[in-house]
């Protein structure tokens, strides 16, 4: 899948070799309302805005690879999307929560409400990177991710001004500072400096005011990578390095056939944006 300022383009290669392109026009609304454009607010909606777009390429892209009779309707992959965010919510934001809780059943404050923080940063981000390390040995999440980094190739490649060949993608490194696995990391980091200014509240509290907040943290994650695309400092580079190092587990190798479908998708995009 491509995005371009106004057209979102679906490539996808099905059983019987060929590759079909989908092309879809979206309305940004933060051209509707500028007052989206404002920080933390676009993060917000860049957010929304991408699941929504996701859980469209995920749908097309199934329904091109199944059968017609095997094909999700409307309302099996909303009832699919509903239980998978059911699912994050709780692993990776309400258990982290009743783990430490569990640890430190009293009431805490000073330092020690700082630390019970931090562990449960520590956690939240250990059950992420066991989630994808054991999600990673899934042989059609391996395919899933070569084609994530068969796009980074592509856009690495186009970003260099490059003939979008095979030859010329190749060499491209699968890893971009820009992706949206790096954006769940840098979540769950700012995650943990948001949350420890919240002091120690009952575990009710806890659940509520993260959810509450996480708007809040990935509208703070969103400027931290757009910082990262647009200012080149070894300090940012250190910090944003960590998300780089997490696409080396959700991207693999891609071969031809599959940078084939990337550059597919990338010149449906620029068909229609130049």
């Amino acid at each position: 899948m491509m995005r371009g300022g106004e057209t979102v383009a679906i490539a996808v290669r099905k059983p019987n070799r060929e590759i079909v392109v989908h092309k879809t026009t979206i309305y940004p609304a933060a051209r509707r309302w500028p007052i989206l454009k404002l920080p933390i607010l676009r993060g917000v909606v860049a957010l929304v805005e991408s699941l929504s777009i996701g859980i469209g390429a995920l749908t097309y892209s199934a329904n091109q690879a199944a059968e017609e009779e095997e094909q999700l309707s409307a309302r099996e992959m909303a009832l699919s999307v509903v239980i998978a965010l059911a699912v994050g919510a709780g692993l990776f934001i309400v258990l982290p929560t009743v783990l430490v809780r569990l640890l430190n059943p009293q009431a805490a404050q000073g330092t020690r409400v700082i630390y019970l923080n931090l562990l449960e940063g520590a956690i939240r981000i250990g059950i992420f990177l066991l989630y994808i390390i054991g999600i990673s040995l899934l042989k059609d999440i391996q395919r899933f991710f070569a084609y994530h980094g068969a796009e980074h190739k592509v856009i690495h490649a186009y970003e260099a001004g490059k003939p979008l060949t095979t030859e010329e993608i190749l060499p491209m490194s699968p890893l971009h500072p820009r992706c949206g696995t790096a954006f769940l990391l840098y979540v769950m980091v700012v995650s943990i400096l948001v949350f420890s200014l919240l002091g120690w509240q009952s575990l009710a509290v806890r659940v509520l005011s993260r959810l509450a907040l996480l708007p809040v943290v990935a509208g703070l994650a969103y400027e931290l990578i757009r910082l990262g695309g647009r200012v080149k400092s070894p300090l940012l580079r250190l910090v944003l390095g960590p998300g780089l190092l997490l696409q080396r587990l959700t991207t693999r190798e891609p071969d031809a056939g599959q940078i084939e479908v990337a550059v597919r998708a990338l010149e449906a995009v620029l068909a229609e944006e130049g």
